[in-house]
Parts: structure tokens; C-alpha cells; sequence
């Protein structure tokens, strides 16, 4: 990209502003009402909280609804190599990322109408949402909550066509609590007076605190595994609810976890009242594109530095349920095409690295750890090295992700090159898009 007339007033903002979440409404409220109360004017909103699966579920709501010939805004964090992919601005035929001028129009009226008063980067990044969905027309907008739900800057909302609560687990635990009732009773705070409410398939605990809270509410709620369901049947997706039977392709996103995302996502825009066609759903499934997410790189600048015949995959999974379901899928793919997997880790400190890695302890065959280059924020890859090396894994620190990919080919012995998982955070997915020049689009 070119000099982004954007990224330079964040950073002048990063200077002036905290970068992380400070969860509360007051600061935002009053600076979106200087702006005119842009939230009060979107198209239907599909609101998604959860802990896994959010963005998943939400490029598949776009891939589906964008088939229907609708005009789609989307909003996701954070994002992997540019801004930009945060604000995804809906039109005939499919959307496009923020042009780098409107982008940097809308921050800066942000930033005068906040006029220097306390706030994070994060809540201006909200506001700057807020004012591109509301002045671009759209049939809907797609927004994905921060943190938590409750008090996160997206949740100044009124109402909304329908609220997603994807699957729930223990994440960032400093935050939201340090059990999963207390991460659902903040990620139930999005469910609105009167407001459709769908959730994807919850343990017993998660699922309880949602339910009571729709009910105190008044809010219709669609659960999953009661109310809408989903199989595999002979490698098509069989989906059902009160209202019939669909026969689908599988989703176009690797791991046997996406089909409760697609499941989740089907029900979303049906008991949200989007009247989609079949025909659009089944196209959406097969066209739907996520980057970041079990993401196998097709060439790029990295290849050339990897053994021959090397398999590259990213993915930002960074919890423990992250970790399981993406083990699960590599574990299901050795079992087809039979390869070494190399890990290439790094993760921030608000996470739970013990948990993650220990997924990995009888499938990969080594570890390199590496520092995160994009955030201040990562653990040491000598820290990481050691969590490794306590779950049984052999694992050395590495300086960078150059480093840990000369080191694999200098090491490597065979004709077939290995599976090389780059993970642990979307963060480190990004570094590694953007050295192989393989941004999402």
C-alpha cells in the first residue's frame, strides 16, 4: 500500500490515546452524539459476540447475503495487515475495503469532534465505523463486538435486526471473568429488548446465562442444537429448523468447527427476517472467503525460504478451544496426506499459551517460537520455548519468522517438505501475509 494518509493519523493518535480496551459506554456515547448519533442510522444490524468462530460467522453471513444481491457492510477486528480491513464498505456485486481518503476523512472528523478528551483508539475506531455505515447506504450491516459485549463501544446499538453469540470459552479472562458464566454474561449483553436472538450450540452453563437473559428482555431466542441443527450427510450439510430442511454444500473453510459457524450463520438470516433464497445460501457456502483462519498460503514471497514441496497455513486461533479444533483439523488432514507439522508460535500475554500448545504436544514434530512485530504486547520466544517445552514439546526460540523458516530448511531431511503452521495469534498471521505480500482483499 502507499502512504496511508490514514495509518499516519492513528498512529498521531496512538500517541495521544491508549491502544487497548477500557470497557465502559460513557466516552463513546458522548463523542458519537457530538457526530449525530450515527448508530441510531444503519441498516439492519447482525450483531456477532463470542469467543470463537465471529468472524467465520460473519464472512459467511456476507458471502451469503452478497449472493442474494445484497449491499453488505462489514466490520471486523483486528485486522491483519492493514486498517483498512476493519471497514468493509458494501456495494452492487460485492464490497470493498475503505478507500484510504474516506478513511482518513472519517478519523479525522473523529478525532476533531473528541477534541483531545480521554478515550481509546479502539473506541474512535468505532465511531469512524459508525459514520461510514451510516453515510453509505446498505441493506446490512455486519458488526463484529471487540471484547466481551456488554460494555464494548460497538454495543451503543439500539436495536438490532438480529444478535449472534457464537461459541463461548474462557478468553481474555482479565477482562471478562475467569469462568464462562461470567464471559456469557458479558457476551449476553448485546441481546436487546424485543431483539432476535440466535446462538450457536453453548455448554450448559453459557447457554443458561443467554437464555436468562433473553427471557428477562423479552428477546425471541433460536438455539442451537434445539432449535436449528446441523449434519454432515454424505460431505453435504444438512440444516434444519422450524421452518424445513435445507440440503447444502459443505462450507469453503477448512475444519470440521466450520460447520457450526455456517450452521450459526444459516439460522442468523433466517430467524433475523433476511428472506434469503436457498440458491444464495448454497452459494455463499461454496464462494465464502475468511483469511487468517486455517488459511493455506498458494505461493507468495515465503515459499522460496521453506524446503521444497512445503505446505505453509496460517491461522489466528490463540485459546484452548482454538487450539483443539485446529490440532483436530491437522490431525484429520495427516490422516489423509501423511507430513510433518512444524509450529511456528507466537502469542500475546493476555492469552493462555498452556492451554494452546498443549493441543499440539503429540502432533507437532517441533516449535519455534518467535516475537510478535506488529505489538509491543507478545510473549519472549524464550517465554513461549519454555511453555512449549513443558508440554512435551520439542521447541527452540527464534528470532523471527525468516529465522524460524531458514532454520526448517537448513534442518530438513526428505523429498516431501512439511506441514508449517504459522499461529497462536492474528497477529502473527499478519506478519506473516504481509512478508509473503499476500495481504486479504
Amino acid at each position: 500500500m502507499e502512504k496511508s494518509k490514514a495509518l499516519e493519523l492513528i498512529n498521531q493518535l496512538m500517541k495521544i490515546h491508549p491502544k487497548g480496551y477500557d470497557l465502559s459506554l460513557g466516552r463513546i456515547g458522548r463523542l458519537l452524539e457530538k457526530l449525530g448519533n450515527p448508530q441510531d442510522k444503519l441498516p439492519p444490524v447482525i450483531h456477532v459476540a463470542g469467543t470463537n468462530g465471529k468472524g467465520s460467522t460473519i464472512a459467511l453471513c456476507r458471502a451469503m447475503l452478497e449472493a442474494d444481491d445484497k449491499i453488505v457492510h462489514v466490520d471486523t477486528s483486528p485486522h491483519l495487515v492493514h486498517y483498512h480491513e476493519r471497514f468493509r464498505i458494501g456495494q452492487k456485486g460485492g464490497g470493498k475495503f475503505v478507500s484510504d481518503e474516506e478513511l482518513a476523512n472519517a478519523l479525522q472528523r473523529v478525532a476533531d469532534a473528541n477534541n483531545g478528551q480521554p478515550i481509546t483508539v479502539f473506541e474512535i475506531l468505532s465511531a469512524t465505523m459508525f459514520i461510514l455505515f451510516a453515510e453509505n447506504p446498505a441493506d446490512v450491516a455486519l458488526i463484529e463486538v471487540g471484547l466481551g459485549g456488554r460494555f464494548d463501544s460497538t454495543n451503543v446499538i439500539k436495536k438490532s435486526a438480529v444478535s449472534v453469540i457464537t461459541p463461548i470459552s474462557l478468553d481474555h479472562e482479565k477482562f471478562l471473568g475467569d469462568a464462562v458464566e461470567k464471559i456469557a454474561f458479558e457476551k449476553a449483553g448485546i441481546i436487546k429488548t424485543g431483539c432476535q436472538v440466535v446462538i450457536a450450540e453453548q455448554g450448559d452453563l453459557s447457554r443458561n446465562v443467554l437464555e436468562n437473559r433473553a427471557m428477562r428482555v423479552g428477546a425471541p431466542i433460536a438455539i442451537g442444537g434445539q432449535d436449528f441443527s446441523s449434519h454432515d450427510e454424505r460431505g453435504r450439510l444438512i440444516y434444519q429448523d422450524e421452518n424445513g430442511l435445507l440440503d447444502l454444500p459443505m462450507p469453503k473453510l477448512f475444519g470440521d468447527h466450520q460447520v457450526i459457524n455456517a450452521t450459526t450463520a444459516i439460522a442468523a438470516l433466517r430467524y433475523g427476517g433476511f428472506d434469503i433464497s436457498n440458491e444464495a445460501i448454497e452459494v455463499g457456502l461454496s464462494n465464502v472467503y475468511w483469511p487468517g483462519r486455517l488459511q493455506k498460503l498458494q505461493g507468495g514471497a515465503l515459499q522460496e525460504f521453506a524446503p521444497l514441496g512445503s505446505e505453509l497455513w496460517v491461522d489466528g486461533g490463540h485459546n484452548p478451544n482454538a487450539g483443539e479444533a485446529i490440532s483436530a483439523f491437522f490431525q484429520e488432514l495427516n490422516g489423509r496426506d501423511s507430513r510433518k507439522l512444524i509450529l511456528v508460535f507466537g502469542m500475546l500475554k493476555t492469552k493462555d499459551p498452556e492451554g494452546y500448545i498443549q493441543e499440539f504436544s503429540k502432533l507437532a514434530d517441533q516449535v519455534y517460537t518467535v516475537p510478535i512485530t506488529s505489538s509491543d504486547a507478545g510473549y519472549l520466544p524464550e517465554e513461549l520455548a519454555e511453555i512449549a517445552q513443558n508440554a512435551g514439546l520439542a521447541a527452540k526460540p527464534v528470532d523471527s519468522v525468516r529465522d524460524a523458516l531458514d532454520k526448517i530448511k537448513a534442518n530438513w531431511v526428505g523429498e516431501q517438505g512439511p506441514r508449517i503452521l504459522f499461529s497462536g495469534t492474528l497477529y502473527l498471521v499478519g506478519d506473516v501475509l504481509a512478508q509473503n505480500k499476500t495481504p486479504p482483499v
